[in-house]
């Protein structure tokens, strides 16, 4: 193991530097939009802050701290620009990811650049047949966000039939030459995510360069710490969760200095902020915010009370965790499309800040991680004593 002697910064540090960069992402943000992508010298910036380097193992130049760390950096960033936040996001996971894997693969990818960066598309979109010692894949693989950026390739999403029979969800890390990068990302939202499509044609994977992406076990493949104990699904499905809390926080941001000078149509009342019902959706929509940021962050907590000592967390909190984060998409929408209304015809025009950030919110919350309409019943279940699916994503056979 050849551990690099770093200099690791403190959350409050790396939280800071997020914090100090809103208003600049906030004055690029339309531009992004516009480019359909996130400029370089945005993701050099975020390189020298340190944020991709929060979940990357020690071994490889990274901080291998609390999840929590990452999340909270996402939920400054997203209140000044959404799509780059998003970035950030999907790019700073994959360094988790890689920890999951064989160490040859982190060799490979960090052994001459620790700070090469890999961005992915999970979701089952081309063919994987399994053959002798790997894996053919064939296909294109849409929404990979910020692939531009990611010279260390990509980890796809694939169903596989075993040689059991068994059909597994595996990821499979594909070097960037084994790609076509298409520009399809014309979208209504969070359109500077830059999520391009992927073209895979007969690329074989070596085995060791894929996981079954639900399993969860005591594998810790050398790492001296305990990070690679935290559930990869837990850890994606809630940065993404953090990058909604910061959308919604931004407007938040957005609406107040909107509102703050603004003068009421009725004479009565006056000023806007002596409105009630001004006063009131922003008082409710904040409450909302809060509360699925409160959920998140002790989810995050409370798994990491478990991995931090060595631990896997127990099914039943997986579950909780798992199922509760995917209703922050819903509750942030509702928050921000509460005190958008009260914006009235000002909040429309294309020239104003607000409809961009609630327009993001609006792709935001309809990613997959936040598929509350399909979890409820999961958790419920749980709650009344119901065995899991036997189609589960926990790493639970039954």
């Amino acid at each position: 193991m050849n551990t690099r002697d770093i200099s690791i910064p403190t959350e409050a540090e790396l939280v800071a530097r997020a914090e100090a960069m809103i208003p600049w992402l906030r004055e690029q943000a339309d531009a992004v939009e516009q480019a359909r992508m996130v400029p370089k010298a945005t993701i050099a910036a975020f390189q020298e802050a340190g944020f991709f380097k929060i979940l990357q193992p020690k071994r490889w130049g990274g901080y291998e701290m609390n999840p929590n760390v990452l999340n909270k950096v996402l939920m400054e960033l997203a209140r000044g620009c959404p799509s780059s936040a998003w970035n950030v996001m999907v790019l700073g996971v994959h360094p988790f990811e890689v920890g999951l894997l064989e160490p040859r693969c982190g060799d490979e990818l960090w052994g001459e650049d620790g700070s090469t960066l890999v961005s992915s598309s999970y979701a089952p979109f081309g063919t994987v047949k399994a053959e002798a010692g790997g894996y053919r894949l064939n296909g294109e693989w849409l929404t990979s966000s910020g692939c531009d950026h990611a010279a260390g390739g990509a980890f796809v999403g694939g169903r596989v039939t075993e040689a059991s029979g068994e059909v597994t969800f595996r990821s499979f890390w594909i070097q960037a030459s084994d790609f076509e990068i298409v520009d399809d990302w014309f979208v209504v939202g969070l359109a500077g995510t830059g999520s391009k499509k992927l073209v895979i044609k007969d690329v074989f994977v070596p085995e060791y360069r894929s996981h079954a992406i639900g399993a969860y076990g005591e594998e810790s493949h050398g790492h001296v710490n305990n990070l690679y104990k935290m559930p990869f699904f837990y850890v994606f499905y809630a940065a993404v969760s953090s990058v909604i809390i910061g959308m919604a926080r931004g407007m938040v941001d957005l609406y107040i200095e909107h509102m703050v000078p603004r003068q009421n149509i009725n004479q009565a009342v006056g000023a806007a902020v002596l409105d009630p019902f001004i006063k009131g959706r922003l008082g409710e929509a904040y409450a909302k915010i809060l509360g699925s940021t409160a959920r998140v962050l002790q989810n995050t907590d409370e798994a990491w009370s478990y991995a931090s000592q060595g631990k896997l967390v127990p099914v039943d909190v997986r579950v909780r965790h798992f199922a509760t984060n995917q209703f922050t998409g819903g509750e942030c929408f509702d928050a921000a499309h509460m005190i958008f209304k009260k914006t009235s015809t000002r909040g429309v025009w294309m020239s104003s800040p607000m409809q961009r950030q609630m327009r993001d919110i609006l792709v935001g919350a309809n990613h997959i991680t936040q598929n509350q309409d399909n979890i409820g019943d999961l958790l419920g279940g749980q709650l009344l004593g119901n065995p899991l699916p036997a189609a589960n994503p926990f790493g639970v056979k039954v």
